[in-house]
């Protein structure tokens, strides 16, 4: 979720739901070590409970990024072992390190000698020619003896030579029985789901075989389905009835947000899919492709995007 993630998408994700963990996107430890860390690692107080995700390979430099983490504030350090993008490939972290067992334990060791949050991992099932069965287990089993406190397992492989980073999310197949395997292997380990899950009716079928579900795309590209979260897996109401709602919310956050000389298309650009299949969501996407751009832009280019489309009380539960 490079790019998606960023603080605007939080916030805006976090008034669809208040028990959801919200996850930054990946942060590379040298990006945190030696750059503008307020820029990088700064963050709304309304996101928590939020993760930092850390892209790294050096246990000296994860624990170090892990301590800064802790220090800003966030709730849980997750160390990403899955992305398969080339610029991740030939900086040693990300998928490639599925490969390399020993060395993420180590890394995580570091981290939780470091810190006092959660420390997770994020992965593939395997890589390239890897066998699922053992990749997995080997990876597994190295960083839940380090002491890592959840994985979560991205029910594909990642091909590190010949397909691209697009590619990767969608051609290599399915394999969720593997993660349902890896859990009843490690009763006592939390085990998240992710990929390829559409919806909160698909969630909630997993969550009979794993402890977790993590939604990337789906809850990115329709955002509207994160307001069945809090009530269809938490029996809990909706922070708010339906989209309009959410971003009349957004308002005050986004005004402070200009104030500080952020552009409100830095902001917008997140909300495209806001009324998916709702009467009218072309003309609010264009309307804010448009306008949002414009310099000076304020809420008020939201509102009158806003006001073209029909009204949809709360999404539907996704199937």
């Amino acid at each position: 979720m490079m790019d998606w993630t960023d603080r605007h998408c939080r916030v805006f994700h976090r008034l669809l739901t208040r028990r959801s963990r919200l996850y930054t996107e990946m942060l590379t430890t040298g990006a945190i070590l030696h750059g503008d860390r307020v820029r990088l690692l700064g963050f709304d107080a309304s996101e928590h409970p939020v993760a930092l995700q850390l892209g790294g390979s050096d246990p000296r430099d994860l624990a170090t990024a892990a301590t800064v983490g802790e220090d800003f504030g966030y709730d849980e350090i997750n160390l990403n072992v899955g992305c398969p993008s080339d610029r991740v490939k030939d900086g040693r972290f990300g998928a490639c390190l599925m490969a390399e067992p020993a060395l993420v334990a180590d890394g995580v060791a570091a981290m939780k000698r470091a810190v006092k949050i959660p420390v997770t991992v994020k992965c593939r099932i395997g890589i390239d020619d890897q066998d699922p069965e053992t990749a997995l287990d080997a990876l597994a089993r190295a960083v839940v003896a380090a002491g890592a406190d959840a994985l979560i397992v991205h029910a594909r492989k990642a091909w590190l030579n010949g397909l691209s980073p697009k590619q990767n999310r969608d051609i290599p197949p399915l394999n969720y029985d593997r993660v349902y395997r890896l859990k009843a292997a490690l009763p006592d380990v939390p085990v998240i789901i992710n990929g390829g899950i559409a919806g909160i009716a698909e969630a909630r079928r997993h969550l009979d075989q794993v402890d977790g579900v993590m939604l990337g795309r789906a809850a990115y590209q329709e955002p509207w389905r994160l307001l069945d979260v809090d009530p269809e897996l938490f029996g809990e109401a909706a922070p708010h009835a339906g989209m309009k709602d959410v971003f009349q919310a957004m308002f005050p956050y986004i005004d402070d947000q200009l104030a500080r000389g952020v552009r409100l298309h830095a902001i917008t650009r997140h909300f495209v899919g806001a009324f998916h299949g709702v009467p009218g969501a072309r003309a609010f996407r264009r309307h804010l492709a448009e306008n949002a751009v414009r310099p000076g832009a304020g809420v008020n280019v939201l509102n009158d995007a806003m006001a073209l489309v029909g009204d949809r009380a709360a999404a539907p539960i996704a199937a």
